[in-house]
């Protein structure tokens, strides 16, 4: 009876995660349209770089290096962990240890990703900030943005180390910047990239194109900030509504094992137990689209 629940489970996960990396495809919003609208009239690198493996990607931009430093290590622990699987579950288990370390793994990258961008984000004002002071003390943009960006902390200081290489390889700053903004795929270092290469090309008055820059993050993280607190109410119903029907389940299970376990062994009721599942699993992820469009 384990066998068909498990393969069940593991295929309203997978659909859930096919529905949300479709959407993910499908959805581009408007604030990258008009950047890349902007961008359209800057000047290019004259050679097309790399494109960069999906998951060395990943692990770049959550700050753990490269895959492949310790491939050999990762590998032969998945394959440690779907013998024991094999050999405690059988097919099951395997089937389980397959399955469940590539997710877990890309659950924790996800949200270490999301911690070190906000942080970064947050440190963005204070590095742009330094800048604009080293500008008015006479010193160049190039050497400016170098010496603010040793001057941060980490997580910037670590990550915006990639800058500071492709510019000791001979990448002029501005595209090294526009590399860096798109490994972490942020309006925020966007902007200051497009900022960097209208300067670049135009000229003008970098430290108040940088100054309007640290004003507009400002204001965003602000309203961002402005929005979650006024939203607090509808994403708490939310949780509420997401988690009632499984805490009522493990109530159940805990106080009164036999009732559902009866409705399991029925087929009607074994029917009814399938539909809830895969109802609670589809108004889950309503109710977390209803939440990011908020």
């Amino acid at each position: 009876m384990l066998g068909p629940l498990v393969l069940i489970a593991l295929c309203l996960v997978l659909l859930g995660l096919s529905i949300h990396l479709f959407v993910q495809g499908l959805r581009k919003t408007a604030t990258e349209k008009v950047l890349s609208r902007l961008a359209a009239g800057q000047p290019q690198l004259t050679a097309e770089q790399p494109k960069r493996v999906g998951l060395e990607r990943m692990f770049l931009r959550a700050g753990l290096g490269r895959p492949s430093e310790r491939l050999g290590v990762w590998l032969s622990l998945w394959a440690l962990a779907m013998g024991l699987g094999s050999l405690t579950a059988s097919w099951a288990g395997l089937l389980i240890m397959l399955i469940a370390p590539p997710v877990a793994l890309r659950v924790y990258i996800a949200i270490r990703y999301q911690r070190r961008i906000k942080r970064m984000i947050e440190q963005l004002p204070q590095l742009l900030d330094h800048t604009v002071r080293s500008l008015k003390s006479g010193r160049t943009l190039s050497d400016a943005v170098l010496g603010a960006i040793e001057a941060s902390e980490d997580p910037l200081k670590t990550a915006m180390g990639r800058v500071q290489r492709n510019v000791q390889l001979g990448v002029n700053l501005p595209d090294a910047i526009s590399d860096f903004a798109e490994l972490y795929e942020q309006d925020e270092l966007r902007m200051f990239a497009l900022g960097l290469k209208v300067n670049h090309r135009y000229g003008g008055n970098a430290s108040e194109l940088l100054e309007n820059l640290i004003k507009l993050i400002r204001e965003r993280d602000q309203g961002a900030r402005q929005l979650r607190a006024l939203t607090g109410e509808t994403r708490m119903t939310a949780w509420v509504l997401g988690s009632l029907p499984l805490i009522l389940v493990s109530y159940f299970m805990l106080t009164n094992p036999g009732y559902m376990l009866g409705m399991w062994n029925d087929s009607g009721g074994q029917t009814m137990l399938l539909t809830a599942a895969s109802l609670q699993v589809f108004g889950s992820l309503a109710l977390w689209r209803m939440l990011r469009s908020v």
